[in-house]
C-alpha cells in the first residue's frame, strides 16, 4: 500500500539502503540548493549507483521528479536517463 510523506528536505531517501543513501545526501546537503535541475536528477542517479555499487543504462532504471511550484510530477524518458548518464561518465573520465 503506497504512503505520501511530506518532508522538509532538500534531500532523502527511503528503502533498504535509506541510511547509505543518506548519508551520501547530507555530504552533499550544502550545495543542493544551487543545483541545476540537470544537476539535481544527476546526483540522485550517482546516489543510487554510489549506494548500490552497480553502473546503470537508460533501460534499468526508473527517473521521475516534481517541478515548480504546481508540483508537476514527470518520468523521464530512456532517452533523458541515457543522456544523464553520459553526462556522468564524462564528468568520471574528466
Amino acid at each position: 500500500d503506497p504512503a505520501g510523506h511530506y518532508l522538509p528536505f532538500k534531500g532523502t531517501a527511503s528503502g533498504a539502503k535509506e541510511q547509505e543513501a543518506t548519508n551520501f545526501l547530507e555530504k552533499r546537503v550544502e550545495r543542493i540548493e544551487s543545483y541545476t535541475f540537470d544537476e539535481t536528477v544527476r546526483t540522485a542517479i550517482v546516489c543510487l549507483g554510489s549506494v548500490l555499487g552497480s553502473d546503470f543504462r537508460g533501460n534499468e532504471i526508473e527517473v521521475a521528479c516534481v517541478q515548480g511550484k504546481e508540483g508537476r510530477f514527470r518520468c523521464l524518458t530512456e532517452e533523458e536517463i541515457e543522456d544523464h548518464l553520459n553526462a556522468i561518465a564524462d564528468d568520471a573520465d574528466a
